[in-house]
């Protein structure tokens, strides 16, 4: 008898191992490998989205602030939760537990609770609301003024659905606040102190200052909100809770009381964190135009629409072209629309800010930057890489210090295919000097890569130039990786144009 249970349950072992490896096969295949050599469909969106669009000669309503410091942008959060009167959408990539975590949520359930109608979406797979934030999403799900979806759940059946994240970054208070950028939730992106641990990053506040004409589609913050409409309402989306259990409602209604006596005791302790008073049009600058532009919500691979816009704008460009981006991996593809969009400013004429070997947090998507490291100063580009404290997660695009795109579009065919992603244009000369000066603080804590791929210290050769004294001016520092760094980006990087097309 023994015997016999024991074949048995050999036998349930070798059909589960076979099931396990077919479906192992299927998900590559249709997780992967289908994205290799799918092509988007095409549709009229160039002809009719001209290029022209993004200039105007006239002053818009739309004024536009920068938030380039991680803890003012963590203050600007707050008070954009906080001057909610009627309306709050919010859509985020990933949240991440902490103290800028519960700061977020406490704040929400307090707009909430004085009547603002909240809306959250969050990515289906990469929301991390569990563990600790498991009651987090119950307390979210009780409160009768807040709603929580996620948009494209994981689901083992569909493997195809596992590319088509949500990257956007929104925060839409009533129609004439809105935020965009590319931080996340998490204390790495708002921490004071600098440290290698620390994430800078880039967000824009658009500040409609006539919200009634804004209802005849004149601000960017309306074409944001009907964008949030239409990902909201998808069948893509849905409710991250739809019933809770006794126990689970009880952890809920314990969370909301944690979260609102953490917010009291916080408010208590660093009163000048919930300042109400931020005068957002003195913050901000004026502009010509604010154009919203995003992917559209399709599964397997878009048609990229967002790169269309920026190689467009940098066809139009005339005399200079900034991009930053954490790492650059243009594929195949993605080339092929940049040569069709004809730029024709000078190699030497582009600055390409990114991540060094020494400062990227993401192994895998710089074992794809490296290949076209050599590419890119190969061109005749100004590469730059950042060597400073914490690491750069920006995505910027300059044009002829006119225009400037902010957004969560990264430089990469995830960005490109397969994500939502969403940026503003800005037509605004007032507004690009000051994002470039503040660049340029940046560039000071990067290095130049040479033409034999070493590093420039630019100030010092200028200094050497000069006769000066190179004492007077402080070289930066290469920030070195450590080997175990080097050796997974270097075995990595060996194998990751065959999986180019998903990083």
């Amino acid at each position: 008898m023994i015997i016999r249970i024991t074949a048995i349950t050999k036998k349930c072992f070798k059909y589960a191992a076979i099931l396990l490896g077919v479906y192992l096969i299927y998900a590559f295949v249709f997780g992967v490998v289908v994205f290799r050599f799918l092509t988007p469909a095409a549709t009229d969106y160039l002809e009719q989205q001209a290029v022209d669009r993004f200039w105007e000669e006239s002053v818009s309503k739309d004024r536009v602030a920068l938030l380039e410091g991680r803890y003012e942008s963590g203050l600007a959060r707050i008070n954009l939760i906080e001057n909610a009167e009627e309306s709050l959408d919010i859509a985020y990539f990933s949240i991440h537990d902490g103290m800028a975590a519960n700061i977020f949520f406490s704040s929400i359930i307090e707009a909430a609770e004085r009547g603002v109608e909240v809306r959250i979406l969050l990515d289906g797979i990469f929301h991390n609301m569990r563990f600790d934030l498991k009651d987090v999403a119950y307390a979210l799900h009780l409160h009768p003024n807040i709603e929580l979806k996620i948009y494209e759940p994981i689901d083992l059946l569909r493997p195809w659905t596992w590319n088509n994240r949500l990257h956007d970054k929104l925060i839409i208070v009533d129609e004439n606040l809105a935020m965009i950028g590319g931080r996340n939730i998490g204390d790495e992106y708002f921490v004071k102190e600098d440290s290698d641990a620390a994430t800078n990053d880039r967000d824009v506040v658009i500040v409609n200052v006539d919200v009634v004409a804004a209802v005849d589609r004149d601000s960017a913050i309306i074409e944001m909100k009907t964008y949030y409409d239409q990902v909201w309402n998808h069948e893509f989306s849905e409710h991250m809770v739809t019933k809770l259990s006794t126990g689970q409602q009880r952890k809920g209604e314990a969370k909301i009381l944690e979260l609102k006596q953490f917010l009291g005791e916080l408010e208590e302790a660093n009163p000048e964190m919930f300042d109400h008073s931020v005068d957002w049009v003195a913050e901000s600058f004026p502009t010509n135009n604010v154009t919203f532009i995003h992917n559209p919500l399709e599964r397997f691979n878009k048609e990229p629409w967002v790169w269309y816009e920026l190689t467009n704008l940098a066809g139009a460009a005339a005399e200079s072209v900034f991009v930053q981006s954490p790492y650059i991996i243009p594929t195949k593809k993605m080339m092929e629309i940049l040569d069709e969009a004809g730029v024709t400013v000078q190699p030497e004429a582009v600055n390409v800010l990114t991540n060094s070997l020494g400062s990227t947090p993401n192994v895998f998507a710089y074992a794809g930057h490296k290949r076209h490291r050599k590419p890119m100063v190969d061109a005749g580009l100004n590469v730059y890489e950042y060597h400073g404290p914490g690491s750069l997660h920006a995505k910027t695009l300059m044009v002829d210090d006119r225009l400037s795109a902010v957004g969560t579009f990264n430089l990469d065919a995830r960005s490109a295919f397969l994500s939502t992603e969403s940026m503003v244009v800005i037509d605004s000369a007032e507004f690009t000097e000051h994002l470039k000066n503040e660049i340029e603080y940046i560039m000071g804590q990067s290095l130049k890569v040479a033409d034999d791929y070493s590093y420039l210290n630019e100030e010092l050769e200028k200094l050497e130039a000069e006769n000066a004294d190179e004492d007077s001016v402080a070289a930066v520092t290469v920030r070195e990786a450590t080997m175990l760094k080097r050796l997974m980006i270097g075995i990595l990087s060996l194998f990751s144009y065959l999986f180019e097309h998903l990083l």
